[in-house]
């Protein structure tokens, strides 16, 4: 997991392809907040972003999940949530596949907790837990930008 600002992002030390990602203009927290709702996809662009509204809930009514294929940057624009996170690769034979590259995982431990606010974000690699959209104190509605990026953009 790697944590930062987009307003701060020097500082992330985040992986040169990630990094050209956020990098982008239309990417800024002021661009991003100024989007409407939906898929941004920069032309012949492998990554895409969505963007939108989302309810957090109690951790314990939060699914934790990892992928294998993708990574994500999950960006709160409005609102905040708590993210928590493992350390350790967590995949199991016996996880369910929800959709195309989206994995439950059950019994992991997140020792990781960090809480996100406007301009915040998380940046998830394939094979990381993490069990987003737990809220701080009481449920509320939140407005991300998750990120998805292919797995071969990291090793470029």
């Amino acid at each position: 997991m790697i944590l930062g600002n987009l307003n701060a992002l020097p500082l992330a030390g985040l992986p040169a392809g990630l990094r050209a990602i956020l990098d982008l203009p239309q990417c800024s927290l002021a661009a991003l907040q100024a989007h409407d709702d939906g898929r941004l996809q920069p032309e012949h662009a492998a990554w895409f972003c969505n963007i939108g509204p989302a309810n957090t809930r109690p951790q314990a009514e939060r699914h934790t999940e990892y992928h294998h294929k993708w990574a994500d940057i999950q960006v709160v624009l409005a609102g905040e949530e708590i993210i928590h996170a493992g350390t350790q690769y967590a995949a199991k034979s016996t996880d369910e596949e929800r959709k195309p590259d989206l994995f439950i995982a059950t019994g992991v431990q997140l020792p990781v907790r960090v809480t996100l606010r406007a301009g915040d974000f998380a940046v998830f690699l394939p094979g990381e837990p993490h069990q987003a959209l737990c809220a701080v104190d009481q449920p509320m509605t939140v407005r991300k930008a998750v990120f998805k990026v292919p797995r071969a953009l990291l090793e470029e």
